[in-house]
């Protein structure tokens, strides 16, 4: 039995017809499910088949009393700023809520998952050390995942997900058009009107929302919007350096860029300077996500602040209710944005927009 909010519901096969599947007495299969060494290698191999085939969940086992309220937090890494933040957030709700808090890392394109199941590796894991919920920052689950974790009725969260959910799965995220415009309309401010935007991959919910946003800004502006101006990359450094010197070889360069987050920026930083041209004497710019990187790069970046920590803290007091049995009124919560302003951004001086 998994409990989900307030009632208990069956969750996968029983014991009984795990030891059916794998021709043996349910004395024997229990023996393979709690670790036995009385088991015949043959035997226990078509157990253990057979549990996983059927998708059995061993349920944690515990000494007496009441058993301790867990929550998972899933992150795709542990070595990035941004997934500090996210920890930091959740450790802190979880700790003002009574809750225990387990952190993993799951890679979940790292290989290929068969058709037949998902990856179990730590789905598996939430079961048996009797997790309550789940918060996950990740780019995105695959469908079997999302499969398991409703046959198991397992309540979570999605904390910024890069592609759009599917419908009824609640996620919290940052108002990503807002950030946009905040971003675009700074820089109009201070006198730019030829503003690129370098953006991460095409199709994300936050690339797609951060560029509306930059265009609504312009078109509020009444500044013509030049397609040419907008670069797709991923999120890393070296990508987004090429972009930016794409930007710089277009017959009319421009003289500010927006890009869409803080890790993509070094990129921008480094590939400027291959070129001779300064921020933001000849190129201003503005990130986004405020993280810690954005202070130490030299001038420090101007940048749309994302509220990771209090995303996840939002999105553990939503599973908290969750676990409750209340479902949130929406399914998207999204938390607001403000720019952080530094030293890379300035008015269009003489040599912008200049060729190195």
């Amino acid at each position: 039995m998994v409990r989900a909010g307030s009632a208990n519901v069956t969750a996968g096969p029983t014991l009984a017809v795990v030891a059916r599947e794998a021709g043996v007495s349910v004395p024997t299969a229990s023996k393979v499910v709690n670790g036995r060494e009385d088991v015949a290698p043959e035997t226990r191999r078509r157990v253990t088949e057979a549990l996983d085939r059927l998708g059995y969940i061993r349920r944690p086992r515990f000494d007496g009393g009441r058993a301790p309220r867990l929550v998972d937090l899933v992150v795709h890494s542990l070595e990035t700023s941004g997934s500090g933040a996210v920890l930091h957030g959740a450790e802190e709700a979880a700790h003002d809520a009574g809750l225990e808090l387990v952190v993993s890392a799951a890679l979940t394109r790292s290989r290929a998952e068969r058709p037949e199941r998902p990856e179990r590796g730590w789905l598996d894991k939430l079961v048996l050390r009797g997790s309550s919920g789940v918060l996950f920052h990740l780019a995105e689950l695959s469908e079997p995942q999302y499969a398991w974790l409703a046959q198991h009725r397992i309540p979570f969260v999605m904390i910024d997900p890069v592609l759009e959910p599917p419908a009824g799965v609640v996620s919290v995220g940052a108002a990503n058009w807002r950030g946009g415009v905040t971003a675009t309309e700074h820089l109009l401010a201070l006198g730019h009107e030829r503003i690129a935007v370098v953006a991460g991959q095409r199709h994300t919910l936050c690339a797609d929302a951060r560029i509306a946003g930059y265009r609504s800004a312009l078109a509020a502006a009444g500044v013509r919007h030049r397609p040419e101006y907008v670069r797709h990359a991923d999120s890393g450094q070296d990508a987004a350096g090429r972009r930016l010197c794409e930007l710089l070889d277009l017959p009319e360069p421009p003289t500010a860029v927006f890009v869409c987050a803080d890790r993509m920026a070094l990129g921008v930083y480094e590939a400027l300077a291959a070129r001779g041209l300064r921020v933001p004497d000849d190129m201003s710019v503005v990130g986004y996500d405020d993280l810690p990187e954005a202070r130490w790069l030299t001038p420090a970046l101007t940048t749309v602040r994302q509220p990771l920590s209090e995303m996840a803290a939002t999105s553990l007091r939503l599973l908290l209710r969750m676990m409750d049995g209340h479902r949130p009124e929406s399914t998207r919560t999204e938390l607001s944005t403000r720019l952080v302003e530094r030293a890379s951004t300035a008015p269009p001086g003489s040599g912008a927009g200049g060729h190195g």
